[in-house]
C-alpha cells in the first residue's frame, strides 16, 4: 500500500484502480443467464484505508444498473458514472482502518473499450468468458482495478446445470438445485483484479498428467468435439511444468486449469491458476506450443510475481517468452541463442521507436516489447552464466512469490549475482531506445 492520497495509481490508466486503499478479500456472488446474457451479482469487498482518513474512494464497474451499496453496513452516499462508483461514506474512515463495501449489480454484461479493442466479459455463441489485461475486470465486477491491489477471492456462479464453470483456484462445491447449479471456487494467493479468471461453457474435464505422482494438479476445459486434437497438443504439459519448476522453483498455486473456448481467440490469455485458449490454438499437430509455455510462464512471471504498474509489463512478457525458449533448447527444439538471433535479427528490420522500461500505453502489447525482453533476459543469462543465470531467476520467484515489483527491483536483485557491474547492460537492454548488438 503506497497510502498516497491521489486516487490516481497507474500512469497509463489513470482512471482505473485508487491507491488510497487496498482490498484483501473479494466475495462475489454471480447469477448468470447464457441465453439473454443477463447477469445479477453481489459483492463483497475486505478492505484497509491507507495512511489518511478516507473521506471518498472509487471502485471500477462497468454500466449496470447499481442496487444497494453499503460501507461497513451503512448506506453511504455514491455516484456511478463513466465507470466509476465514487462513494463517500457515512462517516470518515480513519487511516488504516478495516472496512466492507457491499455492492449489488445487474445488467448486460459487454467488454469495456480499450485501444485494444473489448476487453473483459465476453458473451460467446453458447457461454461467455473473461479476458482482462489489462484493464477489462470492471466488465463484470466492482474492483479497485489496478494490478498491484492483490487479493483472495472466493466466486460463487449460478448458471443453468448444462454449462460447465471454470475459475482461478479451488472447486468448493457445486450444487444442483432443480435446472440450475451453483459452482464456488476460492483463489487463497493474492491475485490481481486483470488475473481473476472465468469461464462458462459446454465443456468435458479432463486431467492432464498423473496428479497421483504428486505434482501439480493440472485439469483442462475441452469442448468434446476438439479433445482428441487437443490431447496431442498439450500431452506435453505436464513436462513443461516439470521443467519450469526446476527453472524457476515451485509452481507458486494450488493448482493449473486451462480452458479452450469454442470459438476463435486473437491470442490465448493468462489468469490466476487459469490460461484461456482459443480453438484455432488446437490443431492437432502442437502447432501453438510455444503458447502454452508462455501461458503457463506467467503464473510465475506475472501472476505470483506481479507488477507494480504497466509501465513494468516487459517483466511480465519478456520472461514469458524466454521460458518459450527455454522450453524449445530443453524439449529438443532450437536453442535459445538460435531463438535469440532469430527474434534479433527481425527487430533490426523494424521500427527502432521501443523502450523496455515504460513503452507506453501504445506500445505496452507490440510484439517487439515481447521480444526484446525475450533478448533483454537472453542478456543477463549471457552476463551472469548458468549456475547464477537460474539461481537469480529461482530466488527472485521466492522472495517476490505472490509479491508485487518493479524494473529497478529486478535489476538490483540480478545485479547480487555477479562481481561484474550490469548497469551498461541494463542502460542498453531496458532504458535506451536503440536495439543492442545480439549478446555472444
Amino acid at each position: 500500500m503506497s497510502g498516497q492520497t491521489t486516487a490516481v495509481s497507474d500512469p497509463y490508466f489513470p482512471a482505473n484502480g485508487d491507491s488510497r486503499y487496498r482490498v484483501h478479500r473479494y466475495e462475489i456472488a454471480l447469477d448468470y443467464r447464457p441465453g439473454p446474457n443477463r447477469l445479477a451479482g453481489t459483492g463483497r469487498l475486505s478492505a484497509i484505508a491507507g495512511r489518511a482518513p478516507l473521506t471518498e474512494f472509487h471502485l471500477n464497474l462497468a454500466d449496470f444498473k447499481t442496487g444497494r451499496v453499503l460501507v461497513n453496513g451503512r448506506a453511504p452516499h455514491y455516484t456511478h458514472r463513466g465507470g466509476r462508483l465514487r462513494i463517500r461514506p457515512a462517516k470518515p474512515l480513519p487511516a488504516g482502518a478495516a472496512f466492507t463495501v457491499d455492492v449489488a449489480w445487474s445488467g448486460n454484461p459487454k467488454p469495456v473499450s480499450s485501444p485494444w479493442g473489448g476487453l473483459g466479459w465476453e458473451e460467446l455463441t453458447d457461454g461467455a468468458l473473461v479476458a482482462s489485461q489489462p484493464v477489462g475486470a470492471p466488465s463484470w465486477y466492482p474492483c479497485n482495478d489496478r494490478p498491484a491491489d492483490k487479493a483472495s477471492y472466493q466466486i460463487s456462479v449460478n448458471t443453468p446445470s448444462a454449462y460447465t464453470v471454470v475459475a482461478g483456484g479451488r472447486l468448493l462445491t457445486r450444487t444442483t438445485k432443480a435446472s440450475t447449479t451453483t459452482w464456488v471456487y476460492e483463489q487463497p494467493a493474492p491475485t490481481s483484479s486483470y488475473l481473476v479468471g472465468l469461464s462458462i461453457g459446454m465443456y468435458q474435464t479432463v486431467l492432464l498428467g498423473d496428479p497421483g505422482l504428486g505434482g501439480v494438479t493440472q485439469s483442462a476445459h475441452v469442448p468434446a468435439h476438439l479433445l482428441s486434437r487437443f490431447a496431442r497438443d498439450f500431452a506435453r504439459q505436464p513436462a513443461m511444468m516439470q521443467l519450469f519448476e526446476e527453472l524457476f522453483g515451485p509452481y507458486p498455486f494450488g493448482e493449473y486449469a486451462v480452458v479452450v473456448a469454442d470459438e476463435e481467440l486473437d491470442v490465448p490469455v493468462e489468469a490466476q491458476g487459469l490460461s484461456l485458449f482459443g480453438a484455432n490454438h488446437v490443431d492437432g499437430a502442437r502447432g501453438s506450443e510455444r503458447l502454452i509455455a508462455h501461458e503457463l510462464a506467467h503464473q510465475w512471471f506475472g501472476n505470483s510475481v506481479t507488477i507494480a504498474d504497466w509501465r513494468h509489463i516487459w517483466l511480465n512478457e519478456g520472461f514469458a517468452k524466454y521460458a518459450e525458449w527455454l522450453w524449445s533448447e530443453r524439449s529438443g527444439g532450437r536453442t535459445a541463442h538460435v531463438q535469440a538471433a532469430a527474434a534479433h535479427r527481425s527487430l533490426t528490420s523494424r521500427p527502432q521507436d521501443l523502450r523496455l522500461v515504460d513503452p507506453g500505453r501504445k506500445l505496452m502489447f507490440d510484439d517487439r516489447l515481447y521480444q526484446r525482453g525475450g533478448l533483454a533476459v537472453h542478456a543477463i543469462r549471457r552476463a551472469l552464466g548458468e549456475e547464477a543465470f537460474f539461481r537469480m531467476l529461482r530466488d527472485w520467484t521466492t522472495v517476490h512469490r505472490h509479491g508485487v515489483v518493479s524494473t529497478a527491483a529486478f535489476t538490483s536483485h540480478a545485479a547480487r549475482y555477479t562481481a561484474d557491474p550490469l548497469d551498461d547492460l541494463y542502460s542498453a537492454w531496458l532504458y535506451e531506445v536503440p536495439l543492442p548488438p545480439l549478446p555472444v
